[in-house]
C-alpha cells in the first residue's frame, strides 16, 4: 500500500502489538503524529503537534486515527488550520464525554460534532469500552463519515487481539481506492 500515510495514535500511544504500531513497521514511509506527552494529553498542544507533522507531508495525507486520536483529528478539523489532508480513517473514537474515560480530558471535551471537511470512515466495535455503538453512530453522522462495525472486536487493539489486522489494513485500502489517494 502506497497511501501517504500519517497515523494518530492514541492515549497512551500504540504499543508494539498495536496495528498501527505494526502497520507503520511494515510501510515505512508513513510517518506518525508524535506528542511530547502521551500520558496527559493536552487537546492545544496536540492538536499543534499535529497540525506540525501535517505540514511535514509531502502532500495531504491520509490521517489513520485510533481512539482519542480520532478526537485529535476532529479537533484539528474545527481548528480551521489552512493545511489539508485528503481523508481520515477513524477507528475506534473514545469517548471522552464519558464518565467511564481513563483519564482527564483536557480540552478534548466537548466532542466537534460538525462534518469533516474531507472524506472519512469510522470503524466501530459493537462492545468497545470507551464508545457505545450509539455515540459511534453519533460520531459519524455528525461528521458525515461512512460508518462500518467489524461485530465484537473491543477496542480494536493489541489487547483485542488486533495485531497486524489485515481486516483493517483491508478496509484502508477500499478507503483510499474511493477517494482517489494514489496506492
Amino acid at each position: 500500500m502506497k497511501c501517504d500515510v500519517l497515523i494518530l495514535s492514541g492515549l497512551w500511544n500504540s504499543g508494539p502489538e498495536h496495528w498501527q504500531t505494526l502497520w507503520q513497521a511494515r510501510y515505512p514511509a508513513w510517518t506518525k503524529a508524535e506528542h511530547r506527552d502521551w500520558n496527559s494529553p493536552d487537546r492545544e498542544e496536540w492538536v499543534a503537534e499535529l497540525d506540525a507533522a501535517i505540514a511535514a507531508c509531502k502532500g495531504a495525507p491520509i490521517l489513520v486515527a485510533h481512539s482519542l486520536g480520532c478526537m485529535l483529528a476532529v479537533h484539528w478539523a474545527a481548528s480551521r488550520s489552512p493545511l489539508k489532508v485528503s481523508g481520515a480513517f477513524l477507528v475506534a473514537p473514545s469517548d471522552v464525554e464519558a464518565s467511564s474515560y481513563p483519564v482527564p480530558v483536557n480540552g478534548f471535551a466537548p466532542i466537534p460534532l460538525a462534518p469533516l471537511p474531507f472524506p472519512s470512515v469510522v470503524v466501530s466495535s459493537t462492545n468497545d469500552e470507551y464508545v457505545t455503538n450509539e455515540r459511534a453512530d453519533v460520531f459519524a453522522r455528525a461528521w458525515g463519515s461512512r460508518l462500518v462495525r467489524i461485530g465484537d472486536a473491543g477496542h480494536i487493539n493489541g489487547a483485542s487481539g488486533h495485531g497486524p489486522w489485515p481486516v483493517g489494513e483491508r478496509l484502508l485500502q477500499e478507503f483510499c481506492d474511493q477517494i482517489g489517494h494514489s496506492t
